[in-house]
């Protein structure tokens, strides 16, 4: 685990969002790479579960609920591991922020609460490099069960934790589950120091808050893009102030 408590090297920064499901994290990681690519900034996004190395397996499996809490962690290891390599060091390395909605702490939570032993998850992950900052959106699991609702019908199968057995009824399942899931992120903030944001907050305060955080954990990176911006702002206002001269000149 040494790697996730020390600083990589590459010239790019990695940002990763973590939450239950229902936080509103891939929203508001969405909204910060709109502002950093607003700011000029070379931004490159990625998603938990998205390696195409073993997608299709692990869609398959799911379809025809056959994975073990061991395979499940397993073949998240391996899609986390496939883009690692491709979709988050080589951006990294050409000194892009990297975005990624999810990352090992992830797998932690989740296969934990599935009855995987920690250190075992853990170890699985001894690769994973550090990110330079890692916001946490904590919401209770009344409020992320009813946004996930009133986005869809009814619950997804391991979504609500189905595979555990903790529960015949969907929705109860989810609340056990995934307060086990709470739980271990809870556990995890103080020890790979997350950045917590109240997820209850309304969608603009909590973007606001993400946005300052950002500017201060990545202020050495950020600054030539903020001087930019900055002085863009100046030449148009300038121009601007050039254009109404002239134009009252002309009358």
């Amino acid at each position: 685990m040494a790697r996730l408590h020390e600083k990589h090297t590459f010239p790019g920064r990695l940002i990763i969002v973590e939450g239950i499901d229902g936080s509103g994290k891939t929203t508001q990681a969405s909204l910060l790479r709109q502002w950093l690519v607003s700011l000029g900034v070379p931004v490159f996004w990625t998603e938990w579960n998205s390696s195409a190395l073993v997608k299709s397996s692990t869609k398959k499996a799911k379809k025809d609920n056959t994975l073990t809490p061991t395979t499940f962690s397993l073949l998240h290891v391996t899609d986390f591991a496939d883009r690692l390599s491709y979709k988050i060091i080589p951006p990294l390395q050409a000194g892009m922020v990297v975005i990624a909605d999810r990352y090992a702490f992830t797998a932690f939570a989740r296969d934990t609460a599935r009855g995987v032993h920690p250190e075992w998850v853990r170890s699985l992950y001894d690769f994973a490099i550090k990110p330079d900052l890692a916001v946490y959106f904590k919401v209770p699991i009344r409020v992320s069960l009813r946004r996930l609702l009133s986005a869809r019908m009814k619950l997804k199968f391991y979504e609500a934790g189905m595979d555990t057995g903790l529960s015949k009824d969907p929705v109860e399942c989810f609340e056990l589950f995934q307060s086990r899931v709470l739980d271990e992120y809870d556990r995890m903030s103080e020890e790979f120091g997350f950045h917590v944001i109240d997820a209850v907050q309304p969608i603009e305060a909590q973007q606001k808050q993400f946005r300052a955080l950002v500017s201060r954990e990545l202020q050495s990176y950020l600054a030539p893009y903020l001087a930019a911006k900055e002085q863009k702002t100046v030449n148009e206002s300038k121009d601007s102030t050039v254009r109404r001269a002239g134009a009252q000149n002309d009358g």
